[in-house]
């Protein structure tokens, strides 16, 4: 997985996840662009990294708007002379529940999640296509996007939003050798703390050191985020070239791909359906095993 050569941006990454993909990719020879909203963060961040003997530069600029985006693959280009890599991961949550969310709340997390998103990855693919030497694009999805989450239907939306675009730009991308997936990371960040169950655990990882035990890292797939970085340095990689349009999940000790949507069920009547016909069909046809949703609460014996 040497990745001597190659240039990358990580936004999002001062800290947590973004910092872990960050270094990861720096130790195996990339060289990076840190980005964050936070100057002292992504200053340490590149400290961090140089110090370690990689390559790194800071951008600091919120992500949603175009200039940003464009920013932050002129400064690879400038400082390092490409681009091959570029990690979404900036992100921001305002949870409330449904008729407690203001416009506010959910224009802010669609505007660094999913529209972040979008212009980062299209600033990105536009150099890569001009460049003709293919790329990597690796965002950041989450089982709430997957699934639905109590209290997030911004980041819900944002999420299955990034899914969406990934398939979409998996095809759209493809003639031009730049793969397209999502990470669905299950870590200890500042989001995961605020769930009761994994609350002692994470805190006892950070002030004692104390390892994530076996029933966290095996029976619920949640780890570090060190351990979702090999997913991002492997998809970054040479190696993961034949690798587009997927969902991949990873946690602790496990890895995961998601499936897509797809019809689970199917029923015909001649001549269509009355709104009577499907009442009285419903139940034995495509009803018969409803879906499932929500992200099921974590069972640790």
């Amino acid at each position: 997985m040497d990745l001597s050569g190659k240039v990358g941006v990580v936004t999002g990454s001062g800290r947590g996840l973004g910092l872990a993909y960050a270094r990861a990719l720096a130790a195996r020879g990339a060289a990076v662009v840190v980005n964050d909203v936070d100057a002292a963060a992504a200053g340490s961040a590149v400290k961090e990294i140089v110090a370690a003997g990689g390559r790194a530069v800071a951008e600091v600029a919120a992500v949603g708007e175009t200039e940003t985006a464009e920013r932050l693959v002129d400064r690879a280009v400038s400082e390092f002379g490409r681009l091959d890599v570029m990690c979404t991961n900036a992100g921001i949550l305002r949870d409330r529940v449904l008729w407690k969310m203001s416009d506010d709340d959910f224009d802010a997390v669609l505007r660094v999640h999913l529209r972040g998103t979008f212009t980062c990855v299209r600033a990105a693919v536009r150099h890569m296509r001009e460049r003709e030497g293919g790329g990597r694009v690796i965002v950041a999805g989450s089982p709430a996007g997957q699934r639905g989450n109590f209290g997030q239907t911004n980041y819900a939306a944002a999420k299955a939003g990034i899914a969406a675009m990934v398939r979409t730009w998996a095809m759209e991308c493809a003639k031009a050798g730049v793969t397209v997936n999502a990470v669905v990371p299950n870590a200890a960040t500042e989001m995961t703390k605020t769930i009761p169950a994994f609350a002692p655990h994470i805190e006892a990882l950070e002030q004692d050191g104390v390892p994530l035990p076996a029933s966290l890292r095996q029976g619920v797939g949640f780890g570090t985020a060190e351990d979702v970085a090999g997913l991002v340095v492997y998809l970054a990689s040479d190696a993961s070239a034949g690798v587009t349009g997927q969902c991949i999940g990873i946690g602790g000790d496990k890895l995961s791909l998601w499936s897509h949507p797809q019809e689970i069920s199917v029923a015909f009547r001649e001549g269509g359906w009355r709104a009577e016909d499907i009442a009285t069909a419903w139940p034995t046809t495509v009803g018969a095993r409803p879906e499932t949703y929500g992200i099921p609460a974590p069972d640790l014996g």
